[in-house]
């Protein structure tokens, strides 16, 4: 079943417990973001409002008693995307509320059976895929009716291999 508009935000919103999300492409082209990507790569300051319609909704989730996380797959180098996602994204994320922690698989000596896509789980129970072509535009969000496990066994690895955003980038410097 795919789910777009108000009835992806009706899902995200439903959860009870825990929203938790597999970033794993290398660069995501949003058309709401294509302007602050091309201000941030010509050097310009961060506009004041910066995604702070997301992180409304993530203080409100964590204000409810609600969690909020992801891990980032990154490679080095880091694409512009990823660069602009560190300098003017994820810190403010992090700010309001969400966790997140980077794996970075530049030099993956363990072989991490890992998901090369990207997903979001709730509460552990459901999961929703996020289909993307080769170039980060997304395709569609489906939800995911089958067996959850291998879902639940690369969050596990997934966390277990990554670090918290601001020990990354420090050690990144």
């Amino acid at each position: 079943m795919l789910l777009d508009g108000d009835e992806w935000r009706r899902t995200f919103d439903a959860y009870e417990r825990d929203a938790w999300r597999f970033e794993a492409q290398p660069t995501y082209t949003m058309p709401k973001e294509t302007e602050n990507v091309a201000r941030f790569l010509r050097g310009e300051p961060k506009p004041a409002d910066h995604n702070s319609r997301w992180h409304e909704r993530v203080h409100g989730y964590t204000a409810s008693g609600r969690s909020i996380g992801r891990v980032r797959i990154v490679r080095r180098p880091l694409t512009d995307y990823q660069r602009y996602q560190f300098a003017w994204g994820i810190p403010g994320n992090i700010q309001a509320g969400e966790d997140i922690r980077i794996l970075d698989v530049t030099d993956d000596d363990y072989g991490l059976p890992l998901s090369g896509t990207d997903w979001w789980m709730f509460d552990d129970t459901q999961v929703v895929r996020l289909n993307f072509r080769p170039d980060g535009t997304q395709i569609n969000r489906e939800l995911f009716t089958g067996d959850i496990a291998p879902y639940m066994e690369w969050k596990r690895i997934a966390l277990a291999y990554s670090v918290p955003f601001f020990e990354y980038a420090k050690e990144a410097d």
